[in-house]
């Protein structure tokens, strides 16, 4: 079904998620970080279907501010969280990947602490906040692997920042590159529009769209599409913080 924002959304049976079938198959409740101390038991407690979501790339899947739903584990593609500024500019505070948890902040709060914006097209599971609530009451053991969860996201966040947004131009850009590197193919790297690079390393875009070209130039990277998004890593050695400095 898809609805007025073009997002495609399919409820499924928390008894189909727990089994793995329903599309579940590769990332069944049971097999979740957050949920690999639980039992069948546990999930009987369950009667909100879990929705799967599908999202164009530059849609909004949550809000800064907005009201908590519930919270969401991406099955596929990239996301960002986006916050504003005191001074009205947008900062990129973190890069999802497939596996990763948002919106987990919104347990303690009800609301999100930031803006979640499709980088490309991204499949998420949305689980309902009174599941959460449900479950944290009735087993110690999701609350306990909840707060380890969400302390988790919290450091990853900051380590993100704290190594992208350190030395010097060429040294940020170099190391977003090797951050960026696909999970399957850690040869290939898929970088973002050269605006939101610049957000989440405090760069301007033309000193990061100067610097990815210098990188091209030296041979390190080589462009694999025409939009300048994936890159072929050729000499990682340049991208090192030894010679970049």
């Amino acid at each position: 079904m898809k609805s007025r924002h073009n997002v495609h959304m399919i409820p499924i049976k928390t008894e189909s998620a727990w089994r793995g079938t329903s599309d579940c198959k590769s990332c069944g409740i049971r097999d979740m970080v957050l949920f690999s101390d639980l039992n069948e038991q546990d999930f009987s407690l369950i009667h909100a279907p879990i929705d799967d979501m599908t999202y164009r790339a530059g849609q909004s899947l949550y809000l800064e501010g907005g009201i908590a739903t519930g919270i969401l584990t991406l099955r596929s593609g990239l996301l960002k969280l986006v916050r504003v500024t005191p001074d009205g500019r947008q900062r990129i505070v973190r890069i999802l990947r497939p596996g990763d948890v948002a919106g987990l902040e919104a347990l303690a709060t009800s609301r999100y602490d930031s803006e979640a914006i499709a980088l490309t097209e991204v499949s998420v599971c949305r689980i309902p906040s009174d599941v959460i609530h449900r479950l944290s009451q009735n087993s110690p053991r999701l609350h306990w692997r909840l707060l380890q969860k969400w302390q988790q996201a919290l450091k990853e966040a900051d380590d993100w920042l704290a190594a992208i947004n350190f030395g010097t131009a060429r040294q940020r850009v170099a190391n977003f590159v090797l951050k960026m590197r696909h999970a399957t193919d850690p040869g290939v790297t898929t970088l973002f529009s050269r605006e939101d690079m610049g957000a989440m390393m405090d760069l301007k875009l033309e000193t990061v769209s100067r610097e990815i070209s210098a990188l091209v130039r030296q041979g390190a990277i080589e462009p694999l599409d025409k939009q300048g998004r994936l890159y072929r890593i050729v000499d990682e050695r340049l991208l090192q913080p030894a010679a970049t400095s």
